[in-house]
């Protein structure tokens, strides 16, 4: 298994931060099932003002090449990407048309 953590900002309007928190509290059923089936066995989203952070756990043959490839050809993914534009903004290292960034682990209590 694998950890990742991933951050990315909000849009910094309160109604829109609202509405992005009410989305995942429903998240498309197509959406959960494209997320399990790349391999993703667990994933959290902690939010504090219009920062979000993204904890997920994979098994060891998830990719996230392969993730991008599958979101990609898959319509109701691309939909719900689309959408979820209307409250993202990449972060300053984001590359171009890239939302959640991949944070680097600095510590770990053991």
């Amino acid at each position: 298994m694998q950890k990742y953590c991933l951050a990315l900002d909000l849009n910094n309007h309160p109604d829109l931060i609202a509405e992005y928190i009410d989305y995942h509290k429903n998240v498309w059923p197509e959406i959960q099932k494209s997320i399990k089936d790349s391999g993703i066995i667990n994933l959290e989203i902690y939010n504090v003002g219009d920062r979000l952070f993204m904890i997920m756990e994979t098994d060891d043959n998830f990719s996230f090449a392969e993730k991008a490839k599958l979101d990609a050809e898959n319509p109701k993914v691309q939909e719900w990407e689309t959408l979820m534009w209307k409250f993202q903004k990449a972060l300053p290292q984001a590359k171009s048309g890239e939302k959640w960034i991949l944070m680097d682990k600095i510590f770990e209590l053991k």
